[in-house]
This record gives C-alpha cells, structure tokens and sequence, in this order.
C-alpha cells in the first residue's frame, strides 16, 4: 500500500474511533439524569411514607421515636449503590 491509503485508512480509523467514543458517550449521557431523576423521586417516596406514619409515630417515646427516624432517615441510602453504580456503567452489579 502506498503512503496515501494508509493515511486515509488511519484518518477513517480515527473517524471511527470518536464515533465509537461519542456513542458510549451518548449512551452513558442519559443514566446520569434518568439516575437523578430516580434518586429525588426515592427520596420524595420515601419521605412521603416516613411522614405519612407520623400520626402513628408520634404516640410513641420521644427516645423511640428519634431511633425510628434516625433508622429510617439511613435506611433510604441502601439502593443508592446500585443504583449510582448503573449510572455510570449500566450494570447493576459489579
């Protein structure tokens, strides 16, 4: 091969390869705000239902009540690993 088709076969490659990278871009771009989304979505679900059991909460020890609250306020950070974890690779695993 000549100097000149090697050269346009590199040039095409390149091409090839920063569309290759702009489509895992692309794909990836999308996680990150449905990700977002789905956590402030999590944390409104999950304060409504905390905030919905106050009635019933309420009637209980100050000292049980803030154990519930102080479990409930970690609890909602469970399925944030996963799910920061697909975010950013699109598996749900490791």
């Amino acid at each position: 091969m000549d100097g000149d088709a090697l050269a346009a076969i590199n040039k095409h490659q390149q091409r090839v390869n920063l569309w290759l990278q702009d489509k895992q871009v692309m794909n990836a771009s999308w996680r990150k705000p449905f990700g977002i989304f789905l956590i402030l979505a999590l944390i409104a679900i999950w304060a409504i239902l905390i905030a919905s059991l106050s009635g019933y909460v309420g009637s209980w020890n100050v000292g049980i009540q803030s154990v519930f609250y102080l479990i409930t306020g970690i609890i909602w950070i469970l399925p944030l690993k996963p799910l920061l974890l697909w975010m950013e690779t699109g598996k749900w695993r490791e």
